[in-house]
């Protein structure tokens, strides 16, 4: 059923989601009922993941980074009945995020278990999207390397990477191990870092292995559960439904890709200037957006 808020309510209710805003807040401060939100969120979500699908092709990407962000539905793993803890809608579920170390782009996302069947998922995908050597190419009879994966010591990304990337990639791993300075109850302060192991899985020469990084993607992370209430952790927020949270995260990734713009680090030169959109860093598009052009952009696709 289509939404009959006026164009400019709809408009403003997301841009408010898409920074930061609660399901609750949105609904103060707006007037509007929260199912209409929710429902208009839904149908927006799905668009803005059909649009990502559409315009993430053919990049080419350097150093892809990958990490799995915790998060649950309905209900945390200690209060499910036994007969619900394989039930792939509720329960704890991960979001999957592919990061270009470069343009900062995310290409992909996956949402579900954290299983090798989820990272196969992944990593196909990902490599669906990425310019890869077509069979007839007769030149790439080297195996010449198109993208970096860097992951986290997951058991199941060796078996997904090789799947979906063959020979095609370099593959390495970072674990990195924490100690807690102060073990205290309710203690939430950062814990230390006392070493970062890395490993060259396959493609990589030795040299090679101080390249291995996952660092950008972690910090990436702070980005999402920001400005996705539903990734807050130690609140209130979470999602009843799984396609809620699915189309909260693809309403912010296609935000994030074509309207938010990244700062320099400090070692560039330019630390703090404000850097291209991550979609104009990968040459998918070649103009800044704002949230007005993103969403007239879904509207008159999709919706």
């Amino acid at each position: 059923m289509a939404n009959v808020l006026p164009a400019d309510k709809q408009r403003m209710a997301l841009n408010m989601l898409v920074e930061g805003s609660s399901l609750r807040s949105v609904t103060r401060l707006t007037g509007i009922h929260r199912t209409t939100i929710m429902n208009l969120l839904v149908r927006f979500g799905e668009g803005c993941r059909q649009f990502l699908d559409e315009e993430m092709r053919g990049l080419s990407l350097d150093h892809v980074e990958v990490d799995e962000i915790w998060t649950f539905v309905a209900k945390k793993r200690a209060n499910l009945h036994v007969e619900d803890r394989d039930n792939p809608l509720i329960g704890e579920m991960y979001l999957w995020v592919p990061l270009d170390q470069e343009t900062k782009l995310v290409p992909s996302f996956a949402i579900g278990k954290r299983s090798a069947d989820m990272a196969r998922r992944l990593m196909v995908d990902l490599a669906s999207r990425l310019n890869m050597p077509r069979p007839q190419d007769w030149w790439h009879t080297a195996f010449d390397k198109v993208v970096q994966i860097s992951t986290d010591g997951f058991s199941g990304y060796p078996e997904a990477v090789d799947l979906a990337f063959g020979p095609y990639c370099k593959f390495g791993t970072i674990i990195k191990d924490y100690r807690n300075s102060d073990r205290r109850p309710g203690n939430y302060s950062p814990a230390e870092l006392v070493r970062a192991k890395r490993k060259a899985r396959f493609g990589m020469r030795e040299d090679e292995m101080d390249t291995i990084c996952t660092s950008h993607v972690e910090r990436h992370n702070l980005t999402i559960r920001t400005f996705v209430k539903r990734f807050n952790r130690l609140s209130i927020c979470f999602s009843k439904k799984l396609e809620n949270l699915a189309a909260a995260t693809a309403l912010f990734v296609a935000n994030y890709n074509f309207c938010w713009r990244p700062r320099y680090q400090d070692w560039s030169g330019k630390a703090g200037q404000l850097r291209p959109t991550p979609a104009m860093m990968a040459g998918v598009t070649s103009r800044l957006w704002k949230f007005d052009d993103l969403f007239s952009e879904v509207s008159a696709r999709y919706l």
